[in-house]
């Protein structure tokens, strides 16, 4: 990222790509309002509608069914507030979500009647589990919200038989909190038919304060979670934030030529390639989610002894930046709820260290990041020479 420091957390956030920042830049100077019907107003609509079609071309749904919100909290929680709809159907009125979502959606809910599907060691939903409570629920109108990829281990979800579990229910509608997935693997709302889908711009290197909800076919929000003049089809009041939108729709148009290129695979690379060389350095290191499809930027593992804190710190001193897990909790280093939904151990949980490549992370940043791991780990060896 930068000659002094290494950053290694897109996770978190990712970077705002130079074609992203001018993209705000020409947005910043336009003068209207999208509402207005003047000359500078139909200006500042065409790049509005723009943003539109580049969010929704790249997540592979109709540009009229993208609802632009102030990211992807706001957008879960507009989704899980009770008011999506199907055409035809009653709202649900109980919420199955799994073990791992991101509190957004465990803690944002509006719903009165909810139930956690577990998961497996690997951080996988237990597909049975969620078939049987279906089946139990037989008749009652039901949403289903599984994030697409977990924020922390990169573990991906089977989205599709997900949705398939619940057409086979009937009334079942199905959410994914697709903020870490929109951007680093292809997903399409209406390949999955999914019904709700909920993303964040500055995950691939929109500006921060940037999402939107995706509605399916024949799905809608019975009522605004904000209210007011009538903005984005009156299902998300309050005058659009323009640049920041216009810089929402350069990254997803940005982030969709590159995975078309091989960005995937090239991430892939670098993510196996800090890997292996943490085993190397540290045998009995376990990467978390391991087994289980993963996103390609995406590694999260713990060494036995090793106190994250500790290790974020001095990692932080040799000019590298990752992260101990999600960034969501005021700076906080604390145990995962997610490694405990995987029957991870408190001890070892305790260590847990995620790092996350991005549009910009290079061979080099993976040798840095080796060598500031290499300086940690060797120390905790001696100590435990030391102390046998």
């Amino acid at each position: 990222m930068h000659s002094d420091r290494t950053y290694l957390d897109h996770n978190a956030t990712s970077p705002v790509r130079p074609e992203v920042s001018a993209a705000v830049a020409r947005a910043l100077a336009l003068p209207g309002n999208p509402s207005s019907v003047h000359a500078e107003g139909r200006a500042a609509r065409a790049v509005l509608e723009r943003a539109r079609e580049q969010v929704a071309r790249l997540v592979g749904a109709a540009p009229a069914r993208v609802v632009f919100t102030s990211g992807g909290t706001e957008a879960a929680n507009t989704v899980l507030s009770g008011a999506l709809v199907r055409a035809g159907t009653p709202a649900p009125t109980r919420l199955l979500a799994s073990a791992t979502e991101h509190p957004c959606v465990s803690a944002g809910h509006r719903f009165p009647n909810v139930e956690t599907i577990p998961v497996d060691a690997f951080g996988v939903i237990d597909l049975d589990a969620l078939r049987q409570r279906l089946a139990a629920l037989a008749g009652e109108p039901v949403l289903v919200s599984v994030h697409a990829a977990n924020n922390e281990t990169g573990v991906r979800q089977p989205l599709s038989e997900i949705v398939a579990l619940a057409r086979a229910h009937g009334s079942a509608l199905v959410h994914s909190d697709a903020v870490q997935a929109v951007g680093k693997v292809a997903i399409g709302l209406d390949a999955l038919g999914l019904d709700a889908l909920t993303l964040s711009g500055h995950k691939f290197a929109a500006p921060k304060g940037t999402g939107a909800i995706v509605l399916g076919e024949g799905v809608t929000l019975e009522s605004a979670f904000l209210r007011g003049g009538g903005q984005e089809m009156r299902l998300r009041c309050g005058t659009e934030n323009l640049p920041g939108l216009a810089g929402l729709g350069a990254a997803a148009e940005q982030a969709g030529t590159a995975l078309a290129a091989g960005e995937g695979e090239r991430l892939e690379r670098l993510r196996d390639a800090i890997e292996a060389g943490i085993r190397a350095l540290a045998p009995d290191a376990v990467v978390f989610g391991e087994g289980a499809a993963r996103l390609p930027n995406t590694a999260c593992f713990a060494v036995p002894g090793l106190e994250a804190a500790t290790a974020l710190m001095s990692l932080d001193l040799a000019g590298i930046a990752v992260s101990s897990g999600s960034a969501c909790a005021s700076g906080k280093v604390a145990r995962s709820p997610v490694l405990s939904a995987m029957g991870v151990s408190p001890a070892l949980a305790a260590g847990a260290l995620r790092v996350s490549l991005g549009w910009n992370s290079v061979d080099d940043d993976v040798m840095r990041y080796l060598d500031g791991f290499e300086r940690i780990v060797s120390t905790l060896y001696k100590r435990r020479g030391q102390a046998a």
